[in-house]
């Protein structure tokens, strides 16, 4: 891994400038705007792609603050279970086992879960769950390891379970500091993200800020180890086929985040740091996007062009590609 420097990038427009192409048979089919931004090692902006100071809904890139948050109200979680409470798992067999492992040691049932029940997210995953004739669950939706956190807790505390979501929960309110904490700025809203769970809007500047803030968290800090059990354990982050995974395996000490709607966060070691947010959503883009992203900071590693490609097929045979165009 390199740490070369790279020059200084800025560009600011009503019209977010274009983060990828969709190329096909050498013809460009498709473009997908949205906004970028790197954090030097001292936390200042090195570079920006769009709108950096607006506010996003990070989604799932939310969930380090929030296993922090669960942390900070007691509750006691190391190794694969810390990992799990932040993950947005793939559904695989691991994933669901620990789950319900967790549930039963803090004497909860999946009837508790108020994430909606859905299919593994990994679509392999999802097609041998179908086979064996399964059906959608509680604890199959790739939230449920962070629901089951947020549960433990609160029974843990003696705060109400039935309404562990509202967003004037004790919990909920505590997170909501965390969040603010971390990104070094107030939350612009408050809306309800795909589990059910309240979502915090920030800036992608302020999301970046985040993950730099975690890496960097003294030992033993809730935020340091969330950001230990992420990196020791990235499997239970995400699973065995998907991005998170194989960065956080083969870059040490990388800390890394997806979230819905194409949101991805990235924090180094040295306290580099990126954000990104693709406007339409599309994430078919972060791989390509989060490779270019690495490539301007200088991180070398096979692990970044893995990540990279994106091949788009025509009759079965690869005839084009998903590429950066930044």
């Amino acid at each position: 891994m390199s740490t070369s420097a790279q020059p200084a990038i800025s560009a600011q427009s009503s019209v977010p400038p274009v983060l990828a192409e969709v190329v096909r048979s050498g013809f460009v089919e498709g473009r997908h705007r949205g906004s970028l931004v790197v954090l030097a090692e001292d936390g200042s902006v090195e570079f920006a792609l769009g709108d950096v100071t607006a506010p996003v809904f990070p989604r799932s890139s939310n969930k380090p603050m929030q296993a922090a948050g669960v942390l900070r109200a007691g509750l006691e979680l190391t190794g694969e279970r810390l990992a799990l409470a932040a993950a947005s798992h793939s559904g695989e067999t691991f994933h669901l086992d620990l789950v319900r492992k967790m549930l039963a040691d803090h004497g909860l049932t999946p009837e508790r879960l108020q994430c909606p029940p859905d299919l593994p997210l990994d679509p392999q995953e999802a097609e041998a769950y179908l086979a064996s004739g399964a059906v959608r669950e509680r604890v199959t939706m790739n939230c449920s390891g962070k629901h089951t956190a947020m549960l433990a807790v609160c029974a843990l505390r003696d705060w109400p379970l039935e309404t562990y979501l509202d967003p004037e929960h004790p919990l909920q309110q505590l997170i909501h500091s965390v969040v603010e904490e971390a990104a070094g700025e107030p939350v612009a809203a408050v809306g309800t993200d795909g589990c059910g769970a309240p979502l915090t809007a920030i800036s992608l500047t302020g999301l970046a800020r985040a993950y730099r803030s975690f890496v960097l968290a003294a030992p033993g800090t809730a935020e340091r180890n969330v950001a230990d059990a992420m990196r020791a354990h990235p499997e239970y982050v995400a699973g065995t086929r998907r991005p998170d995974t194989w960065l956080m395996r083969e870059i040490p000490g990388a800390l890394s985040k997806m979230g819905a709607e194409a949101v991805q966060a990235v924090a180094l070691p040295d306290g580099r740091a990126l954000a990104f947010k693709i406007d339409d959503g599309a994430t078919r883009t972060l791989g390509p996007v989060l490779a270019r992203a690495l490539t301007l900071m200088g991180v070398e590693a096979p692990v970044v062009q893995r990540i990279g490609r994106a091949p788009l097929l025509g009759g079965g045979r690869e005839v084009g590609e998903i590429r950066a165009a930044f």
